[in-house]
């Protein structure tokens, strides 16, 4: 009977424990996919590091060409201006030299009466009464020609340093349009590398994130694929709740809520506008120059001074003035609205290269970079210098 039970029995699988020598094996394995993991892991990280370098480096020669035509523009005024000058000088200089040297010849001679009395000074007739009128005609007419002579002499004066005024504007706007040609053709260069290594690099990436996933476990790759589509759901999530509280909260205004909340409300209303170098103004986005020149939309100052244009304070399009358009805002202190700004080296603001507008949170709207989109992210990144509130 216990035969047949046994025969007829669904037959069970004995489990194998696994030798002393498996388990050292599986745990050598699992140490070298670690020690693999952290490898290629560091490797993307380097190669990521090298993307944000290089896009730093092209943000920074596209602010430095803005900065050169903001400060081409301001030259072009100087030099018109100083110029206008100039002309005006020259003119009053030849009407004092024209009144100066008729002036010998036709002062006296306008009525019969006063050319009687120029003879009557000139062949000293009239007794002591004539002696007396020469002398104070002679002492006028002296100080007469004196005055005229001293603004004849200052005229000149003033017209030759307004004309060398003038000429050292036109020269320094000639410089100033050789450093826009210059800091155009580096700025160029700059992007020019950054989208040849995003697409070397970008390789490279790519097939170390094909190595990682082999060498991990199914369990890791499902953990962490469940933790960035959390982070994606959250950061949308969070997106969304931004523009909802800038967007519909009641009674909002330009008056009512402050100059900041105009800026940030009028800032999200351009999420997802393609960034454009040299893109912006302050009717809205328009198309760039260079590699934004068929591309409607934003950079980084272009979104600045637009938004703050809503609130009725004017900007350039540089972070370079930017950078000074207002009082510097400790952290702990920022308002939504306020500019963030962000350099190679945060010790320069010489080397700022990209500003944000402060939403709150820790957030802020950027036009990030070219190939991006203006969008809500993170202000607390590597090369955060400071903020400021323009006014």
């Amino acid at each position: 009977m216990t035969g047949a039970l046994l025969a007829g029995a669904t037959p069970v699988l004995a489990v194998e424990r696994p030798s002393a020598d498996d388990s050292v094996q599986n745990l050598m394995e699992a140490r070298a996919s670690a020690l693999a993991t952290g490898r290629i892991k560091a490797r993307i990280a380097e190669a990521d590091a090298e993307l944000i370098r290089l896009g730093a480096e092209a943000q920074w020669a596209m602010e430095r060409h803005n900065g050169e035509r903001v400060l081409l523009a301001r030259a072009r005024t100087a030099a018109k201006d100083a110029r206008a000058r100039a002309r005006r000088a020259d003119t009053a200089y030849r009407a004092a030299r024209k009144e100066y040297s008729g002036y010998a010849a036709g002062a006296y001679t306008s009525s019969a009466a006063s050319a009687g009395r120029l003879a009557m000074v000139i062949s000293g007739t009239g007794g002591a009464r004539g002696m007396l009128e020469r002398a104070g005609m002679l002492q006028m007419v002296s100080a007469q020609q004196d005055g005229l002579r001293r603004r004849v002499k200052a005229a000149r004066k003033v017209s030759h340093l307004l004309r060398a005024a003038a000429r050292k504007a036109d020269a320094l706007q000639s410089e100033a349009v050789a450093l826009v040609a210059r800091t155009r053709r580096d700025a160029i260069a700059a992007i020019g590398a950054q989208e040849a290594a995003a697409v070397r690099v970008g390789a490279v990436r790519k097939h170390l994130v094909r190595r990682l996933d082999h060498v991990r476990s199914r369990a890791e790759r499902l953990a962490e694929r469940r933790t960035a589509a959390l982070r994606v759901r959250t950061a949308r999530r969070l997106d969304r709740d931004a523009v909802r509280h800038f967007e519909e909260e009641d009674g909002l205004s330009a008056r009512g809520a402050g100059r900041g909340r105009t800026v940030v409300r009028e800032a999200l209303k351009w999420i997802g506008t393609p960034y454009s170098w040299g893109g912006g103004t302050a009717k809205g986005p328009s198309k760039g120059i260079a590699h934004g020149a068929k591309i409607r939309g934003f950079d980084c100052s272009g979104l600045a001074l637009y938004a703050w244009a809503k609130a009725g304070i004017g900007l350039d399009h540089w972070t370079g003035s930017q950078w000074a358009a207002g009082p510097r805002v400790p952290t702990s202190m920022l308002r939504p609205g306020d500019l963030v700004f962000f350099a190679k080296n945060t010790k320069d603001p010489d080397t700022i290269h990209h500003v944000g507008i402060f939403i709150g949170d820790g957030r802020m709207v950027e036009a990030p970079y070219t190939g991006a989109k203006v969008r809500i992210s993170s202000m607390w990144r590597n090369g955060f210098i400071g903020a400021v509130r323009p006014g």
